[in-house]
């Protein structure tokens, strides 16, 4: 009798009636790590390798480990520019597709070991991690499963060398928060000297789930999987760092054909926008580099993006419930350009003037229910305390609801952060927002998938007085954050770079007649298409004889992939009778990430005519289309 008493006492004290009343958590939960990569909202990732060297945006394998050999590499320069960017991680490429590792691995000798870079005793990962946290950032690291110089690539043995690869990352360079995985998985590559295409079968080969991501799990608990499905943190199904307007943390991943969606083999249809209601809590990552390309190219230290820019970025993903992974491409000599240096620092400002200033402060806000309406734990001042996890909610019968927001004075902002508590679930569908104006509620702003951060950036500033919220979710929300914030202002430019580009404006292109204006507009939003039946080059006459060292492709920007080419040959002449070679090659990422691509000849040369031949297409397209053609002395 006297135990039912007691058990009688315990549900009726006031502890176990609040923790009974916590709402029940909804649909599908966040883990710890994926709580803190929340948290963390931004990183970088440092793509450098001997296809820095080399100028090209994937490496083919090939490269002599001699050419590894940066002449002023600096760690500390790269993550203290990160860090001024206020990034919270550092992702060092460990081994990109061309094989080369940044690690004296024990697995290849294709590595700094071979390398004349610290007479091949240097550990470029271990720099970079050390530099990461003497500049207060988290430390990762990617690993591509792609190996296009290994020529055990295809076989078993590879596999088995690429799980010790990812042991040697997980077990010598401390705590990690994530283990990165890209999802290009098999093609043209050098291997061993036999250049040639390998496919693997991918839902079989890497053994994701059986083998290899249980290495993760193990050995470094915290750390975060990315690739194209997660299972921690899912690709954005774009390179450009936006996520969708409504872009859910829940997804329901989706294979091919039948299969168990895996990197490299998954329907992109709901990447950008994950699942209302998905079966797993896979937030996205939107990954974008600094400059057009992954990789470092001369041509490109004019089209650095801007802070404003960053800022956009930032509002697309971050303030869209995701997160966002800059690329940053260090020059051969080992540092970051300082124009990408200039920008991260002015970004970072940007950030800190704009968000340190929450211009909700001191106001009154009145909610139409508050779920057990005297208990503290759930009061609306909660959405107030700059606290993710505190939150406002309403009785569970209450699912529709309003909350009334009354300035102290009035306050001109432009963006609206609203935020949930993602421990009990992304609960809530959308949200309306109201301004009152002479007494009158007019429409603001509107907003789909709230979750981890939701930015709403007005089309113009507001400064009334009194704002109202209307919430909409299918069950009680738990709201832990309304914030108003002004996006600070500043003019920014450039150093002045003197450009090598050549004027284009007397360029013609014969077989495409009055379309050829659309190539060389300067306008990538405009292209041109050619027929492959008849031929597989066009011609670009200069007009004159001039001194050109590369050529710059930019493929159409409408969002199509069709007449998109891989594959090129590009040959000078003087005459337009005798033609030389001057470039081969491929537009390896150019699928993910259709930005301008950069050839170059090796020296300069002296030609009248230039002739750009399509070798192949992402669709083995009978027309080839160009936005923009560009030459460089």
């Amino acid at each position: 009798m006297r135990k039912l008493l007691n058990i009688c006492f315990l549900a009726l004290s006031p502890m176990f009636l609040q923790a009974q009343d916590e709402p029940k958590p909804y649909g599908a939960l966040p883990s710890e790590r994926q709580l803190k990569w929340h948290e963390m909202e931004t990183y970088v990732l440092i793509h450098y390798t001997p296809t820095t060297f080399q100028n090209k945006e994937w490496g083919y394998g090939d490269a002599d480990p001699k050419l590894f050999n940066p002449s002023h590499f600096d760690a500390n320069q790269i993550a203290k520019a990160a860090a001024s960017g206020n990034f919270k991680g550092l992702i060092s490429v460990a081994k990109h597709h061309d094989g080369f590792c940044l690690w004296p691995t024990k697995t290849t000798s294709y590595s700094v070991a071979s390398s004349p870079w610290e007479n091949g005793k240097g550990d470029m990962v271990k720099d970079f991690m050390e530099a990461s946290h003497q500049a207060g950032l988290k430390f990762g690291v990617y690993l591509s499963a792609w190996d296009r110089n290994d020529t055990r690539y295809g076989t078993a043995e590879y596999a088995d060398a690429y799980r010790a690869q990812l042991t040697e990352l997980m077990t010598q360079y401390g705590e990690l928060f994530t283990s990165w995985h890209d999802g290009a998985n098999g093609g043209d590559g050098y291997y061993g000297g036999l250049n040639e295409k390998r496919v693997v079968d991918r839902t079989t080969y890497y053994e994701w789930v059986e083998r290899t991501w249980p290495i993760v799990r193990k050995l470094q608990p915290n750390a975060m999987i990315f690739s194209d499905v997660g299972p921690d943190m899912r690709w954005v199904g774009n390179e450009k760092g936006f996520a969708a307007e409504t872009s859910w943390a829940t997804i329901t991943p989706k294979g091919l054909n039948g299969n168990a969606a895996l990197p490299g083999v998954v329907d992109d249809s709901n990447l950008m926008t994950g699942n209302r209601n998905g079966e797993f809590w896979i937030p996205a990552e939107c990954d974008v580099p600094q400059r057009p390309g992954w990789f470092y190219h001369p041509d490109q230290d004019s089209k650095v993006k801007t802070p404003d820019e960053l800022f956009e970025i930032y509002l697309k993903s971050v303030g869209r419930g995701g997160g966002m992974n800059l690329g940053l491409a260090p020059m051969p000599q080992g540092i970051l350009h300082q124009n990408d240096v200039k920008s991260l620092k002015a970004f970072g400002e940007k950030l800190t003037n704009t968000f340190s200033k929450n211009l909700i402060d001191g106001a009154t806000l009145k909610a139409s229910n508050t779920r057990n309406r005297d208990d503290k734990k759930f009061d609306v001042a909660h959405l107030l305390d700059d606290d993710r996890y505190s939150y406002w909610a309403t009785d569970d019968d209450v699912k529709n609801s309003v909350v009334e927001i009354t300035l102290p004075e009035k306050r001109e902002f432009d963006l609206i952060r609203i935020r949930e508590n993602i421990k009990l679930g992304q609960r809530i569908d959308s949200v309306q927002i109201e301004v009152n104006k002479n007494g009158n509620w007019e429409y603001l702003a509107s907003a789909t998938s709230i979750g981890a951060s939701r930015i709403i950036k007005l089309n113009k500033p507001s400064s009334e007085l009194s704002y109202r919220i209307k919430i909409f979710a299918p069950v009680a929300p738990a709201l832990s954050e309304i914030s108003f914030f002004k996006e600070y202002e500043k003019e920014f430019a450039f150093d002045a770079q003197e450009s090598n580009q050549v004027d284009k404006s007397k360029f013609t292109i014969p077989e495409l007649k009055s379309e050829s204006k659309s190539v060389f507009d300067n306008n990538a939003k405009t292209f041109a298409t050619v027929d492959l039946k008849n031929s597989k080059s066009i011609t670009i006459n200069l007009n004159s004889e001039q001194n050109i060292s590369a050529l710059s492709f930019t493929p159409r920007q409408d969002g199509s992939k069709a007449g998109t080419p891989t594959k090129y040959k590009v040959s000078g002449s003087r005459d337009g009778k005798k033609w030389n070679e001057l470039a081969s090659g491929e537009f390896s990422n150019i699928r993910a990430n259709p930005t301008a691509q950069y050839i170059s000849f090796g020296k300069s040369v002296e030609v009248k005519f230039l002739r750009f031949e399509v070798v192949e297409t992402l669709e083995n397209d009978s027309k080839f289309s160009v936005a923009e053609f560009d030459l460089f002395h």
